[in-house]
């Protein structure tokens, strides 16, 4: 009988297992049946079986230079049908705002005129690129993939912590923890209506190909990755070959007359879409950084004259400014007429009259985070940080209030998860993933679950030291058919890219350098 909830505590969040202590939420009852006869040795078993499948299948992660397994959790996070369809209309709604306002603030800039979000804020983000003015995407969309980071806050309500709609990253792990999970925990499967993931690969090609140039009906896409050294080349060799498309790296591809093309051993073969994953500053060394050696010349004239669409389009990092966050609520009144169904998470505006006279005093009970910052990189906890960390910090909102925002430190919800060989409640976030094909928004059913692994931990980044948990959501009871797969469209096969040197002693250190630049960048 199992001794593994013996020690187990609801902590201070919602915990998402337990709605009392030893008494299991409906959507956890089967899992809980499962788990319960299960002694630590046994479970422990199966977290090795686990650990062993993804070291064997390389499923990695790069944390501070080293490669080391992608931490699963053996205990799985479950949501229920009715809470899943909240937050799939959520993210769908804040993806069709944002896709507005990138459409407005690179053309007529109209939101900036009636003053819904003020011009300063756009001019002064270091995401808002004036080379991708004008560019007007195929189909409309700009925002081919969405990842939108959400929390549970004390009353077990979903809120909005971020958007990430430049490169986000991490989807090829919720594919892979499924995978792995059907094996260690069939009887859960076998006994739970889940709704499935695979499908992932054919909802973003089919986007893909949908944002082909006008007049091409048969589109050749890629998917162009900085290379072996970027922390998430295995998710973007994985998508690749789930899709049935060529992974490319600069060097593959070249731009004349505004044509992209790729090598390969039987010549070169036209390129309509990029799936990219290069950030924007190394994308094109013409316009962003000239020293680039993993971007493409020209990409960004040829994108710009209709010839390539580049997903996602340029530019739309000044939507994941995390000062543009705090108006993503007026921009869904503003664009779309409708009240945001998922709310923000509370959230100061340093940059405004007298609220640095609010904040400042309180530092030791808020949340500071970089706008800028990706991978949970330079957040400051206040509860968490010594004397001398809110010193630093204060010093630099003082600096600069505009390079900073503060939010109410929320203590996200709990999940039982295996430590050590007891289960311990342990912190979680979700990223939901969005495809937009132009016509719809599709939200992957579960996403990437995040779990803070050490006690008390609420930075729940991989790139941080965190792992992850396989996301449940459970299907409808009418739903008869929990998701239909579609076919991935006939193509001819793709010609092989041209044979590159070997990685390692032939790659010059400025490649390796902006390699590993990326890293931070695309870190889950």
């Amino acid at each position: 009988m199992a001794d593994l909830f013996e020690e187990y505590r609801l902590g201070p969040g919602w915990d998402e297992m337990f709605s009392e202590p030893g008494i299991p939420r409906d959507s956890y009852e089967a899992l809980h049946a499962t788990l319960q006869p299960l002694s630590s040795a046994e479970l422990g078993v199966r977290a090795e079986v686990l650990a062993r499948a993804f070291l064997d299948q390389g499923i990695t992660f790069a944390l501070k230079g080293v490669e080391r397994p992608f931490p699963l959790d053996i205990v799985p996070r479950i949501i229920a049908a009715a809470e899943w369809r909240s937050v799939e209309r959520g993210v769908a709604q804040r993806i069709r705002a944002l896709e507005a306002f990138l459409a407005d603030v690179y053309g007529a800039g109209q939101v900036l005129a009636d003053g819904v979000v003020p011009r300063r804020i756009i001019a002064t983000s270091a995401h808002f690129l004036r080379a991708a003015a004008g560019i007007n995407p195929p189909n409309g969309v700009r925002i081919h993939v969405a990842g939108v980071d959400l929390i549970r806050d004390e009353e077990g309500a979903f809120r909005v912590l971020e958007d990430n709609v430049r490169i986000p990253s991490g989807v090829s792990y919720v594919m892979e923890n499924r995978r792995a999970m059907a094996q260690v925990l069939p009887e859960v499967f076998a006994a739970t209506r889940i709704l499935p993931v695979e499908s992932y690969p054919a909802m973003l090609l089919r986007a893909l190909r949908a944002a082909a140039p006008v007049g091409v009906n048969d589109p050749t896409v890629v998917v162009l990755s900085p290379g072996v050294y970027n922390s998430a080349y295995f998710e973007h060799a994985l998508i690749a070959r789930e899709m049935g498309v060529e992974l490319v790296e600069g060097r593959d591809l070249v731009c004349v007359g505004n044509d992209v093309a790729m090598r390969t051993t039987a010549g070169e073969q036209r390129v309509d879409v990029i799936y990219r994953r290069i950030d924007d500053d190394f994308l094109d060394p013409v316009h962003f950084r000239a020293d680039s050696v993993i971007g493409v010349a020209g990409l960004l004239n040829a994108a710009r004259a209709g010839r390539v669409t580049i997903a996602n389009a340029v530019g739309n990092g000044v939507a994941d400014d995390k000062l543009l966050y705090t108006y993503v609520p007026d921009l869904i009144r503003y664009y779309l007429n409708e009240e945001p169904l998922l709310p923000n998470v509370d959230t100061y505006r340093l940059d405004e009259p007298g609220v640095l006279d609010v904040v400042l005093p309180q530092l030791d009970r808020l949340v500071m985070k970089p706008v800028d910052g990706a991978g949970g990189a330079g957040i400051v906890i206040g509860s968490q940080a010594s004397d001398q960390e809110l010193s630093d910090v204060r010093a630099k909102i003082v600096e600069n209030p505009r390079g900073w925002i503060a939010q109410r430190e929320v203590k996200l919800s709990m999940v039982p998860t295996l430590i050590g060989n007891r289960l311990r409640g342990r912190h979680v976030d979700l990223r939901p993933f969005a495809v937009n094909d132009g016509e719809k928004i599709w939200v992957l059913p579960g996403g990437l679950t995040r779990v803070a692994l050490p006690e008390g931990a609420l930075v729940v980044n991989s790139s941080q030291g965190g792992g992850s948990k396989d996301t449940w959501v459970l299907a409808a009871e009418d739903d008869l058919t929990p998701f239909e797969v579609p076919h991935l469209p006939a193509a001819p096969a793709p010609l092989p890219a041209a044979e590159s040197p070997d990685v390692g002693p032939g790659v010059s250190g400025a490649e390796e350098q902006q390699q590993q630049q990326q890293q931070g960048r695309l870190s889950c």
